[in-house]
This record gives structure tokens, sequence and C-alpha cells, in this order.
């Protein structure tokens, strides 16, 4: 495995993409292009939180997909920046896919939280003319393959999600309907995995019920998975990844990666 740390501009530092790219495959049977996840950690748009990058790129890797995670822009000059930088990531991606074998028409985005928000964002608005200008590419090199949501903030209909309008627009209630991503689904939406929790607390599983009503209007594929019990943030769900808080996740939810990754081959 390759692993390199990538500047999206250079003018700086931030935001940047941990790349964890995958040994080639060389003999002729199996030479082949991999698919590629990109994982926008949440953090309530404050933060990028480690907890939902490494730990969720290895789970990926391991099954044989190159990842990449995304430090976006948090607490952001413009209500845009973060999806800007998601969009110069996959754009990334593709551009680069040959030198890093990865199959462009296989792109995935993982998202948790906040970062779940992130890329149900990309998956509404990857063909609207704003987001190409801002780019500044087609509109076709945007659109992710399928999205992962875990445990997403994707409603301002529900009341805890209004942090979105608080910290990606400062405050600004008209941006309440542009952050609002389940009212922006269309037939272009990509396939969904959703999964949450019944008792979440920070991100109530409203927001996925609402988000599933809306692909359903328009018969996006999805695949939603409601656990009774467990806390917001429980990433993979293993001792190693939740260790400030050890014994409070709930062990049903580790399931999600095998649903997600069985998902993803259909």
């Amino acid at each position: 495995m390759i692993k390199e740390r990538i500047k999206l501009y250079d003018t700086s530092e931030h935001p940047y993409v941990d790349a964890y790219i995958l040994d080639a495959i060389t003999s002729p049977e199996t030479d082949k292009c991999r698919g590629a996840v990109i994982i926008t950690p949440g953090g309530g748009y404050k933060y990028t939180t480690d907890r939902e990058g490494e730990p969720v790129a290895m789970k990926f890797a391991a099954a044989g997909y190159h990842t990449f995670v995304l430090h976006y822009r948090v607490m952001p000059e413009k209500v845009t920046d973060p999806l800007e930088d998601l969009a110069r990531t996959i754009v990334m991606l593709r551009k680069n896919s040959k030198e890093w074998r990865i199959d462009k028409d296989n792109i995935s985005i993982c998202g948790f939280s906040a970062g779940g928000h992130l890329a149900a964002s990309l998956g509404v608005y990857w063909n609207h003319e704003f987001l190409s200008e801002l780019v500044g590419v087609e509109n076709d090199l945007l659109k992710p393959n399928r999205l992962i949501l875990g445990y997403p903030a994707l409603s301002m209909k529900v009341p805890k999600s209004k942090f979105l309008v608080e910290r990606l627009a400062n405050g600004d209630e008209s941006f309440a309907d542009f952050l609002s991503v389940d009212k922006h689904v269309s037939s272009d939406t990509p396939p969904v995995f959703m999964w949450h929790t019944a008792n979440d607390d920070t991100a109530p599983v409203q927001n996925s019920h609402i988000f599933a009503l809306s692909l359903s209007e328009f018969e996006i594929p999805y695949e939603m998975h409601v656990f009774p019990y467990g806390p917001h943030g429980q990433s993979v769900v293993e001792d190693h990844v939740y260790t400030h808080m050890p014994n409070i996740y709930s062990p049903d939810c580790a399931q999600w990666v095998e649903l997600a990754l069985k998902w993803m081959k259909k």
C-alpha cells in the first residue's frame, strides 16, 4: 500500500487528502483497476474526526478498494467550501485513474454525521451548474457512483440539524433550503446505503427517514438499516476507535461494514 498526503490547493496545507493506494495487481489474469472510496469524516463542521478517517479506510482497503480520507474545510468562509473540496477530490481521482489504477466508474463517497451531509450534498448537487463552474470541469466528472451514509445530518426539518446553518452559513437562515439535501434529490441522485441508530440524540434518525422518502419519490435505489441502540459517532464500532468512551457503543452496529460491502457489489 502507498500512503500519501495530498494537498488539494497549492496555496494551503489544508484541506488535504490522505490516500491509501493499494499495490497494483500485475498478473495478466487479474490486472484490473479497483474501485475507490472517498471518506468524509464527521465533526459537526468544526473539525474532521480521526475516528471516522483511517479506521474506516482500512476496512474498505481490506475489501480491495483504494481509499481516500478527505479533511475538508471546516467553519468555512463560504457555505460551498467543503462541497468544493469534495468535488475537487473526486475529480482528482478520475484524472489520476490510470496512474492509481482506479475504476473511474466505481467511486463511492462514505460520509459520517456532518460528513454524511457533505457526501449527500455532492450526491444531489453534482449536476448543478454552480458546482461545475466552481471546480472548472464538466459535471460528469463530479458524479459519485454511490453514497454510503452513517448517522448523517441531512434535513433542516429536524431541529438538531440546524447546526449546519450555524456552522456552514454563519447562522444565515437563507441557506437552510440549500443545506436541506432531502429537498434536492432528483432522478440523477446516485444509489444510497444508510445506517443509523433509533436513539441517536445528536443527529436523530429522522434525518435518514426523511431522506429515504425523497429517494423513494424519485425511485432511487437505497438500502437503510436502523439499529435500535447505539450512540452517535460509532465509526466502525471497535474498541480501538472508541477508546475515549469504552463499552458504550453497540456491537450490533458493527455489521454495517459487511452490509455496505455486500450492497456495493450488487
